[in-house]
Order: structure tokens, then sequence, then C-alpha cells
């Protein structure tokens, strides 16, 4: 193994095997770029500093079990409770053993670990051979892009900075191990360490399990060619790769991938990976508009047409690899790197979101650093043809760069600092988004408006008439409004049967409505049958929870009172 191959000969970082490279920056300057884009992130997400708990954090922190009780460390790591993130529990059982639910210190410790995600990207950059300036424009660029806003103001996308974080410390291992005799004892230390916190972004969340493959490109690219020996090298991590997956498929089909809501053809499927490949480059390049939830397509895989996404990334891949011995290799290891990263999400398995969306702004947090490294090469390259005043050029370029990307990554975050900012930006740029008019809806309920309330769920049934959100949760308005004029026992007890027909009979919560909508109708006796069905199918599916709440509603039902 030699890292110093004719592609990568010089260019490398200061090292006891390499030489300095041209226009290496001094250690002081190193240092103070490293304070200034620390600093830079910290501003950029300034506003979330008055954010609190958003969508999702309910379910991985603050009504979680295993975080708040009465379960634990022990559930995290034994049951089906980790998910696909037991370390990512683990932190936040941590964290709430430290501060409680504040929401302010997890999301300090979010910045911080995306500022040490950029300081740690750009060390891999020089390890791979990209000049100083490339590798700091480049971290630069990933760490302010406004397309990681949705993992930083995130609370639960504590996931995506720390896996992120340890994906990065695996790469920077293993380079620091590539090259060295296999017999030195620091070596085998630094191998050692790149297993370790490969492992541990494994259990950070289980999309890092391509780590293997991107570790075979870094091998690649620093020797110059592929040796099939270095499947023996990477065996240990297809390994964690393998028990990860298996871990993660598991996890995702008890939280009910395997719904047919989900189910997408083969076709379907290729039609929709080669979409989401050209839709997260163009927020690369274009980062305008994000939201939470971008709207849902409509695959169709019949028409020849629906097939060019993929064909076009499929004609670049191959052209960039058949030019990968000349001046092209960096194009194709960056678009390589990009396309790996995106393999668990570009929907060819099923994942949770699907239910919601084909993207999401946070599944390119890892791979962005691809395209936005190769801008930053290519910015480097255009200020070295200029030679008189490329410098000058380039500072004042990145600088307004910077200030211009910084500034849209602010405004961003705005959106993330309260559940009804968040939704009311997710309807506004997608109106006919089913989860933003539920939850919003379920935001002005809480407030004791529930006139507003089911406007919002009458608009989402205009939109989307088999939402079995907006059926139940109407029809239990309509039961349990203290607002004489809204009551409206025929109109729940329809509403609740849609709902029970959309869900096969098989939702608690939606067996509970119905129970409620017969009682108050006076049909008593169906009300408790209904609700024994409700607490027989909650004591099934494990939810304590709903079935006290249900054995409440029995108490009325046998003392012929409707529920209040």
């Amino acid at each position: 193994m030699n890292t110093t191959s004719n592609d990568t000969a010089g260019l490398a970082e200061t090292s006891p095997e390499l030489p300095a490279p041209h226009g290496a920056f001094s250690r002081k300057l190193e240092y103070f770029l490293a304070f200034i884009l620390v600093c830079a992130v910290i501003v950029a997400y300034l506003p979330v500093w008055r954010a609190t708990f958003i969508w999702d954090d309910a379910a991985h922190l603050t009504e979680n079990p295993v975080i708040v009780g009465p379960q634990g460390l022990k559930e995290i790591w034994t049951t089906r409770a980790a998910r696909i993130c037991p370390l990512t529990l683990t932190t936040f059982w941590v964290e709430h053993a430290l501060w409680g639910l504040r929401p302010l210190p997890y999301h300090l410790v979010n910045v911080l670990l995306h500022a040490a995600n950029a300081l740690l990207l750009c060390r891999v950059l020089r390890r791979l051979g990209m000049t100083a300036a490339a590798a700091w424009l480049g971290a630069g660029l990933w760490a302010l892009h406004p397309v990681q806003v949705e993992t930083v103001a995130w609370v639960t996308e504590l996931k995506n900075t720390q896996s992120g974080f340890f994906f990065l410390l695996t790469i920077l291992f293993f380079l620091k191990w590539w090259g060295r005799d296999p017999e030195n004892v620091s070596g085998r230390r630094f191998y050692l360490w790149a297993l370790i916190f490969g492992a541990m972004a494994m259990a950070s969340k289980s999309s890092t399990v391509v780590l293997p493959v991107v570790l075979g490109l870094c091998a690649w690219w620093m020797d110059g060619k592929w040796k099939w020996r270095n499947l023996f090298i990477l065996a240990p991590f297809f390994l964690m790769t393998l028990v990860a997956s298996a871990v993660s498929i598991w996890t995702q089909h008890l939280e009910g991938t395997s719904n047919a809501e989900w189910a997408l053809a083969a076709p379907e499927r290729m039609v929709v990976a080669g979409k989401v490949i050209w839709f997260y480059l163009g927020k690369l390049l274009w980062p305008h508009p994000l939201m939470l939830i971008y709207p849902q397509w409509k695959i169709n895989a019949g028409p020849a047409l629906s097939w060019l996404p993929l064909l076009a990334a499929g004609a670049v891949l191959f052209l960039l690899w058949w030019n990968r011995r000349n001046s092209w290799r960096p194009l194709f290891f960056a678009f390589a790197y990009f396309l790996v990263a995106l393999l668990p999400v570009l929907g060819l398995i099923d994942h949770t979101f699907l239910a919601f969306s084909f993207v999401g702004d946070h599944f390119q947090y890892l791979a962005s650093m691809g395209p936005l490294a190769l801008i930053a090469v290519g910015l480097t390259w255009l200020a070295s043809v200029f030679r008189k005043n490329g410098t000058w050029w380039l500072a004042v370029f990145c600088a307004g760069l910077f200030l211009i990307l910084g500034a849209l990554s602010w405004q961003h975050a705005v959106v993330y600092q309260n559940p009804e900012s968040l939704w009311a930006d997710t309807l506004q740029k997608n109106p006919e988004c089913e989860i933003a008019c539920v939850n919003l809806a379920s935001i002005l309920l809480r407030r004791g408006d529930e006139e507003g309330a089911i406007a919002y769920y009458e608009k989402t049934l205009r939109f989307k008439p088999d939402s079995m959100a907006a059926h139940n949760n109407l029809a239990w308005i309509y039961v349990t409004t203290t607002q004489a004029s809204l009551r409206n026992g025929n109109r729940a007890l329809e509403l609740a049967r849609e709902a029970d027909q959309i869900t096969h009979g098989n939702n608690a919560m939606v067996i509970r409505t119905l129970a409620a909508a017969f009682a108050e109708l006076g049909r008593f006796n169906e009300a408790q049958k209904t609700a024994q069905k409700a607490l027989a199918l909650a004591q099934k599916q494990g939810k304590t929870s709903l079935e006290q709440q249900i054995q409440g509603d029995l108490t009325h039902y046998v003392a012929g009172t409707p529920i209040q």
C-alpha cells in the first residue's frame, strides 16, 4: 500500500511519510480557520437557542420510556426500543440525566457536533490529498449549507450529527493507517480505532452501513487502482454492516414499513432512486425551497421518460469511471461517494420516512460532502488559473458565498424554533401535506380552538380523503367537545367507521373513538363491546397509556354516560 502514487504524490498533508504540499497553511493559520469556522456555525444556528422540541422528538426523547423512564439503558441495548440508533439513544439518556428536558442543551450539543464534523471533514479531505485551501473551503461549504439545517436544528437528528462524527473518525483513522507497515504497532492501532469508530457510527445510525464501500473508495483513491486484497482488509467492516443492517431492517419492520401503503414494485423503486439522486444534487446547487416534508411524487414506471433520471445517473457514473485515469478521476470519486452514501435512502429499501416523502434534507447530510468538496476543488482550480489575482479573488468570492449560505441557514433555522412555525412553513410550501395539516390542527386543539382544528381536519379530507388521522381526530372532537353546537354523534360515527375501515380494524385508538361515538348516540352496549375490543388490541400491542384511557372510558359506558 503506497500513498505516494502519481495521482496523489505531493498533495497529502504533512506526515512522517509524506512531504508538505505546496501552499501548506501554517499551524497558526489552521487554528485560526478552525476558530472562524466554529464561530460561523454557531452564529448561523443562533435561532436554535430559542428552539423547543419538534416533530418526532417525543418518540425519540421527551416521551421515550427508555429515556424518561420507567425503562433505561438495558432496554436500549437489549430490546427493539433501540430502533436504528442505540448509541444515539444512549447519548439522549446521558443528556437527560444531566439536564433533564430543557431544549437548549440538546440543541447546543447538535450544533457543536456539526461544527466538530466540519473540522473532521477538513482533516479527511487533507488526508485524501486536497490542498489546505480546498479542504477548508469544502468544509466551510458543507458546514454552512442550508440543507444541513434540518439535521442540526432538529434534536432527533442527533442520529445524523453523532453518526457523522464517528463516520468521519473512521475514515480519518483508516487513512492514517493506510500505507503504513502492517507490522507497525502504531499502524495496527489506527486500524483498530477505525474499527471501533465504525461500530460506533453504525450504532448511532444504521445508514452508515455504507462505510465499508466508502473505505474501499478511499483505498482505491489512495493507491490509484483497486486491489482485491482490500476485501480482506475491509472484511471486519462488512461483517459489522451485515449485523447493523439486519437489526435496522428488523426494527423498521416493527415500526410498520411492511404496510401496504409502502409497497412499491422493483421498477418503481428504481425510478424513485433516479429521481432522488438528482433531487439532492439540485438542492445542493439551488437550496430553494427547503421544507421538512416535500410533496410525495406520483410514481409510474411505465413511460420511458420516467427512467431518464436513473439512466442519466448511470451514464454519468460510467463515463466518469471510463475516464478515471485522467483528470476526471476526482469527479468519479466524488460522484461515486455521493451515490454510495445515498444508497440506504434511495427508496430501494423501506424506511419509515417513506410514509411522508421519498426525500428529506437530512438524508444527504453525509452524501453532500462529496459534491461540495468537489466544488471547492473547482473553485481553487479557477483561482490558480488567474494566477495574478487568483488568491484575492477566491478569498473575496468565498467570503461572500459563506455569508450567503450562513444567512440562508440562519433564516431556515428560524422555522425550526417550534412545532407551529415548522408545520406552518411546511404547509405554505406544500399545501397538500397531510401531516402538517393534522399537526397544526392538534396544536389549535390544545389551545382550545376546536373550530380552527376542525377546519384543518376538513381541509385534510378534501385533498386526502383516506386520511386516517383526520377522520379519527375529527370524530374525537365531535364526541368530546364542550361546545354543544359542535357535538355531533352521527357525524362522529360516520368518520370513526371510515377510519376503522382505512386501518382494517387494527388500530386501537380508532376503535376507541368508534366506541365513544356509539356512546354519544346512547348505544352503550355497542360502546362497551367496541371498547373491550379496543382494550384487547391495546394490550396486545403493548400500548399501556392507551389501555388505561380505554379502561376509564368503560366506566362511563357501564354507567350509561358518554365520555366528557
